[in-house]
């Protein structure tokens, strides 16, 4: 239970040191909301009056305290130039990056895991010469990039399906989730060539340790010993990449949106950051790291039911 106390602990002042530098982040930056909001002509005593009503002119520490607490309690702020609860705005946009980014990550599970098992199975055979070729050329290529050979080889030459021809989950689920499964392979790729890796190795290495060899002398045949003994514990440090593979993919979805011209919360995000609507940018950056956070906080709890004898110095 100390363990996960202090684990959570991590996690809460990690998140209020993230928080301190996203907002303190666009408080540095040159430019003025109120004056990009006016106008260069407005005059001076306008521009003072907005800033005064959209608060800019309190001090530092109390906008900060004022706009952190408004946050966990669920209040975004409101948009600069739109005048609505960033909240509102954002709440159409985020299902369509969340889906994608847990696409993602099914398919980074569904097909690295048993990729990884089989190389390490036939470790120097044709096959994990083979598979470990294309993770490298997978792992050197940007997912951005990735998005855009898969659009021009499934989209315009195949004609698997439309670019540009984006369903909302509103209009058709089963067109919405068909769309999001070139972006989602686009973001899955370099994680899968990664997972396969690690999970590779891992196993090898797991294959080489003394209880292993105990459980071959027994009469256990090969997958008796991988399957019984050795992957459980070869695949803790897999969990760990994973947990974070999510979050990251979550968060890569914001590029892979602008390729395949999806419109997820990376559109209001290009465009307030253009436009300095800071509340709208501040939320939308914290609500990633915040997921960020959370995931790698789960992923530490799920590491300690999968080995009780981590984190035991903690108790």
């Amino acid at each position: 239970m100390k363990y996960i106390i202090k684990k959570f602990g991590m996690m809460v002042a990690t998140l209020l040191v993230v928080s301190i530098c996203v907002f303190l982040a666009f408080n540095i930056i040159p430019g003025d909301p109120a004056l990009k909001m006016l106008g260069t002509e407005a005059s001076p005593e306008l521009v003072e009056q907005v800033r005064t009503e959209m608060g800019l002119n309190d001090p530092v520490l109390i906008r900060y305290a004022r706009w952190f607490l408004n946050f966990i309690r669920g209040d975004f702020g409101t948009s600069y130039n739109y005048k609505v609860p960033v909240a509102s705005m954002a709440a159409s946009k985020i299902p369509i990056t969340l889906t994608m980014g847990i696409m993602a990550f099914l398919m980074t599970v569904l097909v690295s895991i048993p990729l990884g098992i089989v190389t390490a199975k036939h470790e120097n055979g044709i096959l994990d010469r083979t598979i470990t070729v294309i993770n490298q050329i997978i792992m050197a290529i940007p997912p951005f990039f990735s998005g855009i050979l898969i659009t021009f080889i499934f989209g315009m030459i195949l004609r698997f399906f439309t670019p540009g021809g984006f369903v909302n989950y509103t209009a058709d689920f089963g067109k919405f989730v068909r769309y999001l499964i070139f972006p989602a392979i686009a973001i899955a790729l370099p994680k899968v060539a990664m997972t396969v890796k690690m999970l590779r190795g891992s196993l090898i290495d797991e294959s080489l340790k003394d209880y292993a060899r105990t459980a071959y002398s027994r009469g256990n045949n090969t997958n008796g010993v991988l399957y019984r003994h050795i992957l459980k514990n070869a695949i803790i440090p897999v969990i760990t990449f994973l947990g974070m593979a999510l979050a990251d993919m979550i968060a890569g979805s914001i590029v892979i949106e602008q390729v395949f011209s999806i419109p997820g919360i990376s559109r209001i995000l290009l465009t307030s950051i253009s436009n300095r609507d800071y509340p709208v940018v501040e939320a939308i950056i914290m609500g990633i790291a915040t997921i960020v956070i959370v995931v790698n906080f789960l992923v530490d709890v799920i590491y300690r039911i999968v080995d009780p004898r981590i984190g035991l110095e903690d108790e």
